[in-house]
């Protein structure tokens, strides 16, 4: 979980201020980034700059999605067949010691089969699964159990880590936009003073999501001895906008 790389990200947006002394008004005809407009108080002196930062670091828990399908000729059989292997289910959950709070009974649905000849049903379990290491083992053990519906996996983060991330990106950001302030001054020939003020938006994480049932289902062709998931990284961004004073 220490793994952790920061991205390079581009600044993106500029807006420059300045006084008398670079003349009353002057419009650049280059790009759309920037504009400087003339001044007759050095207080309204500003550079504002839009920056962006992004960090990866490993996911440190998961959700998986498994459950049961059944089969019967009437409504009853199959409602009786799912609440059965449920309960076969959670006894795996049990010994697998996955707390009852990280289990969450989802859709249960039982419907007329398309042909019209019986019933078919389903009932879906998410799990929280707090040791990402886990993620191959517990799925192994709920097809053991009879599970024959396994979804997708998806590896995030813990609300402790993620706010560290994002703590870390938004640094990346305000060091990119500070980097891009001082190069703008540079360019001007003047000089920064000081922090107006800052804006930041909210973390994005982008969590990553592993098809699992496609790799049971390759294991129980080749008698693997068991699911073996790489996760990958989950990467944080965050965007700050900054407003600076310059003389």
């Amino acid at each position: 979980m220490d793994r952790r790389q920061l991205l390079a990200a581009t600044a993106a947006g500029v807006a420059v201020t300045t006084a008398g002394c670079l003349g009353d008004i002057v419009s650049g005809g280059g790009g759309d980034n920037g504009q400087l407009t003339g001044a007759a108080d050095s207080s309204d002196n500003e550079i504002e700059v839009q920056a962006s930062g992004e960090v990866e670091t490993e996911p440190d828990e998961a959700v998986a999605s498994v459950g049961i399908e059944a089969t019967g000729d009437s409504a009853d059989e199959v409602n009786g067949e799912l609440a059965e292997r449920s309960e076969t289910l959670r006894e795996a959950f049990e010994d697998l010691e996955i707390p009852d709070e990280n289990i969450e009974s989802g859709r249960y649905n039982i419907r007329e089969e398309r042909n019209g000849t019986g019933y078919e049903g389903s009932h879906t379990f998410q799990l929280e699964i707090n040791d990402v290491d886990r993620v191959g083992e517990i799925i192994d053990a709920s097809v053991d159990a009879g599970a024959d519906d396994i979804g997708r996996v998806s590896f995030g983060l813990s609300d402790e880590l993620r706010t560290t991330m994002r703590d870390d990106a938004l640094d990346h950001a305000l060091e990119n936009a500070d980097d891009e302030a001082d190069h703008i001054a540079d360019n001007r020939g003047v000089e920064i003073t000081g922090t107006k003020s800052v804006s930041t938006s909210n973390a994005d994480v982008v969590p990553v999501r592993y098809d699992a049932g496609a790799d049971v289902a390759e294991a129980d062709d080749a008698a693997a001895p068991s699911t073996d998931i790489d996760s990958g990284p989950v990467s944080v961004s965050a965007s700050a906008t900054v407003v600076y004073s310059f003389e």
